[in-house]
């Protein structure tokens, strides 16, 4: 899975803040992501930040998709 640096995801089950948007603050083996509702960092294995995440909502600015 292509995960980048600012991308803003929607993972399955909300926060305990009632957020399901995260913004991504390191990439790697394991992923840290920045909850937007309350600002709580979370860093989790690929494995299963991959097995939790919904869908990518926005690319950081400048990045192309696939074409």
């Amino acid at each position: 899975m292509d995960i980048q640096l600012g991308d803003l995801v929607q993972m399955k089950k909300p926060h305990p803040c009632g957020s399901l948007n995260w913004t991504v603050t390191r990439v790697g083996a394991d992923i840290k992501i920045k909850c937007q509702g309350c600002g709580r960092v979370v860093m989790l294995d690929r494995a299963v930040f991959e097995k939790r995440l919904k869908k990518i909502l926005r690319r950081q600015a400048g990045e192309e998709g696939p074409s």
